[in-house]
């Protein structure tokens, strides 16, 4: 592939990138197996989201998809945005844009890689197996000319993967760290053996917060594919907003990506909901991978004792450990996740700042970030609830 001439293309949708040579590059594999590894940069998920008006004009998030073409054949491609402002991206740089206009810069509008409003690691550089490379770099490379040539202050990649993190040091971006608190199935054959592997106090006090949840009255249910039915996704929606009115003002999805995600992602939903009385109370929609099962989105209507716990964490445990799957991300922040056998683990972003001068700093400021974000990383894996025997010995 020496030589070879690449070609970057900018979209403003994807229907005119196609899923046939999104999902080639996003996807690889599907076509034989049932579900992505990721299923959060597949065409459908993305095109769910603009179709339903969730990005686009008037939202802050304006898709400028990017495509790698090589011979004419799609090699990478990349979920990238013109942002106006920093909300739904989890990886927060409010203070970045304060500092940088209180200096007389205009930090919006930014570039995003990134699946919006999704706390999620995965590939943002999605390339066609055999490209890995030389795709990488033409999308960082595309990228970085796109954010010069207009004058934008800066690009970012949000939720990478280790390895493109380790890509991105070499290219020159600058790296970032951050902590979520995910669960490994460590061949647990059902929730008891998973039980088994805590520590005494935490074993009992989970127990005794599934027996407390449980008697909220009424039946939980696991749904996903074709049971799955329009009455359900009405309850997600109405416990969808409850919660982005609580936590950010207003939801970023809107109904209609409800509405399309009966229609094409049904098979890769999860919705744990509560029912009682004649009628659904609360509710958790997870979003299901080749391995992992990522909880999205919880709400109620009534406020039962830990049945947010018992829907969101163990129910979801349970359903992987019972389907298979190694891991259960359960979103953004939450060290109250710790003591429910979610151990911390290492986030990466990388981020690319025109003006140099600034970028000196963030670059100084990341470097004391990382190393705040390895120490308390540290220092909660030696407190987990897993057993320890000489910690037994002292309860």
């Amino acid at each position: 592939m020496d030589g070879a001439q690449i070609a970057i293309e900018m979209h403003d949708g994807l229907a005119s990138i196609g899923p046939r040579d999104w999902d080639a590059c996003a996807a690889p594999g599907l076509d034989t197996d049932d579900r992505p590894v990721d299923p959060f940069t597949t065409y459908r998920f993305l095109k769910a989201i603009e179709d339903s008006g969730s990005v686009g004009p008037g939202t802050g998030w304006q898709p400028r998809y990017l495509t790698a073409r090589m011979n004419g054949e799609v090699i990478a491609c990349a979920p990238l945005y013109a942002k106006s402002h920093s909300q739904g991206e989890y990886v927060f740089d409010h203070n970045w844009a304060h500092a940088f206009e209180r200096a007389g810069g205009r930090y919006y509008p930014k570039l995003q890689v990134a699946v919006p409003f999704t706390p999620v690691t995965g590939r943002r550089l999605l390339t066609r197996p055999g490209y890995e490379e030389i795709g990488m770099a033409a999308l960082v490379q595309g990228a970085v000319q796109v954010a010069s040539e207009n004058e934008i202050s800066s690009l970012h990649l949000t939720f990478c993967t280790p390895s493109e993190a380790a890509a991105g040091r070499q290219m020159g971006l600058l790296h970032r760290t951050g902590q979520q608190f995910h669960w490994v199935n460590d061949g647990f054959g059902n929730f008891d053996a998973f039980l088994a592997a805590l520590s005494s106090r935490k074993r009992k006090n989970i127990r005794k917060e599934r027996a407390r949840a449980q008697a909220f009255g009424g039946d939980i249910l696991c749904l996903t594919g074709e049971d799955i039915r329009p009455e359900h996704w009405d309850a997600m929606w109405q416990f969808y907003q409850d919660t982005g009115a609580r936590k950010w003002g207003s939801p970023y999805l809107t109904r209609a990506f409800f509405d399309i995600a009966h229609d094409t992602l049904r098979d890769d939903i999860l919705m744990i909901l509560a029912w009682r009385d004649g009628r659904f109370v609360a509710g958790a929609m997870n979003v299901i991978g080749r391995e992992t099962l990522f909880g999205r989105y919880w709400g109620c209507v009534e406020d039962h004792p830990c049945l947010h716990f018992e829907l969101c964490y163990y129910q979801a445990i349970d359903w992987a450990i019972r389907h298979g799957l190694t891991r259960v991300e359960a979103g953004a922040q939450g060290e109250h996740k710790l003591a429910r056998g979610y151990m911390p683990v290492t986030t990466h972003s990388l981020h690319w700042i025109a003006d140099p001068g600034f970028a000196d700093a963030v670059a100084s400021y990341l470097q004391a970030e990382r190393d705040a974000v390895a120490e308390e990383i540290e220092i909660l894996t030696a407190y987990g609830p897993f057993r320890n025997e000489t910690r037994e010995d002292h309860q």
